[in-house]
């Protein structure tokens, strides 16, 4: 089949979901994947065999599945984790906080610990951008833990990982240098806002927190790391917009020093460090 017809074939499929321009970036990634073809051999009209996996993959599109899911690979700092619905697709955001970790810590052989792993993007990442870090990253689904020893394995990158219900457990580890995390945090009411491929799809035990506390994980976060971080050690969260001076306060309420608030490139309060 002629790629240009195909390529105006699979976008109309999109569209009921998707608006004009994400349906072609969605339908560019599938031919780049399953087709070795991209925008140029749109243009020059190659013919093209279209194989199994690619159909199968523009029906699971089709149904709203993240093409994330579908292609079973996200991009995160310059890598591509393997991830699956036990996990949360990684974002810009995230990408952010530790971009801003590694701007602020670069001493040799830290001590790290990241808390609610999920794909494990966060830890991974630390681990191979600073020099010799020891890090530890814990999460209550072992299923998530599952794909986070999978991409430690496939980035060849020692990661200390631990089940483990923050909620209700010690932290594991103490004499940390660093503790981050980006927990659940978005509110009940929040849902009507998002994208329906992500309320479908995406775990809701790493997204939803109780309206009526919504900063739950991270008040429990910061008081027990208050135990495990060294004097002078560093918390960073990544946090819902919407609660950034009420983060201040109560990382403020519970001691920690140099409390900074800080908006990500959209302008949004998405980042909180604070020192022991």
């Amino acid at each position: 089949m002629y790629i240009r017809q195909l390529f105006t074939d699979y976008k109309y499929r999109l569209l009921p979901r998707y608006d004009a321009q994400e349906a072609e970036n969605l339908v560019l990634w599938l031919f780049e994947r399953f087709l070795s073809v991209q925008r140029k051999d749109i243009l020059q009209n190659r013919c093209v065999r279209i194989n199994t996996d690619l159909k199968a993959a523009i029906e699971k599109l089709e149904t709203g599945v993240p093409i994330q899911y579908v292609l079973e690979e996200a991009p995160f700092y310059g890598r591509y984790f393997y991830v699956n619905p036990s996990v949360l697709i990684p974002r810009n955001e995230t990408e952010e906080l530790v971009h801003l970790i590694l701007q602020e810590n670069q001493e040799e052989g830290l001590q790290i610990l990241d808390v609610g792993t999920g794909s494990g993007c966060i830890p991974i990442t630390l681990a191979l951008e600073m020099p010799h870090p020891i890090v530890t990253a814990i999460d209550l689904s072992r299923d998530a833990l599952v794909v986070a020893q999978r991409n430690a394995e496939r980035h060849q990158v020692g990661i200390n990982y631990i089940l483990c219900d923050v909620l209700s457990e010690a932290l594991p580890v103490t004499a940390l240098d660093i503790v981050v995390s980006n927990p659940p945090y978005v509110r009940e009411s929040e849902k009507a806002s998002m994208h329906q491929n992500v309320l479908d799809h995406e775990p809701h035990l790493a997204l939803f927190v109780p309206e009526d506390d919504a900063l739950v994980f991270y008040r429990v976060i910061a008081r027990k790391s208050l135990m495990a971080l060294k004097p002078g050690g560093k918390l960073y969260f990544e946090i819902n917009e919407s609660l950034g001076a009420e983060m201040v306060s109560l990382l403020s309420s519970l001691g920690y020093r140099h409390v900074r608030l800080m908006q990500d490139l959209n302008g949004k309060d998405r980042m909180v460090a604070a020192i022991r």
